[in-house]
């Protein structure tokens, strides 16, 4: 358990410090960063070639640190209020812009 506890520690250092961690989840290893640090952001999008107009998943402990990172409108924080902690998905807004809405027709 001590050097379970030790590589937690190490990878939880390297977040804060706005590097990248790889870990495993239930199917896949993960490429992790720190979702409210702009270039740690930047950094998996460059790891993995991804295109900068395709969003990343940001897991979160609580519904306050959701709100930190994406607008949620009320249905979703309804449903988080509900279900979390849970495995409960949620689509948010970009908190400087909000939801993305759909064009309108002329």
């Amino acid at each position: 358990m001590v050097e379970h506890s030790a590589s937690i520690d190490r990878a939880a250092a390297a977040l804060r410090r706005g590097d990248l961690v790889i870990l495993p989840t239930e199917t896949v290893y993960g490429l992790a960063a720190d979702a409210a640090n702009p270039l740690a952001v930047a950094r998996i999008y460059e790891a993995k070639g991804r295109p900068s107009f395709n969003p990343l998943i940001a897991h979160v402990a609580t519904l306050e640190a959701a709100e930190r990172l994406a607008r949620l409108d009320g249905p979703a924080r309804i449903l988080a209020e509900a279900f979390w902690p849970g495995p409960l998905t949620l689509v948010g807004g970009d908190p400087c812009t909000g939801p993305r809405q759909r064009p309108r027709r002329a």
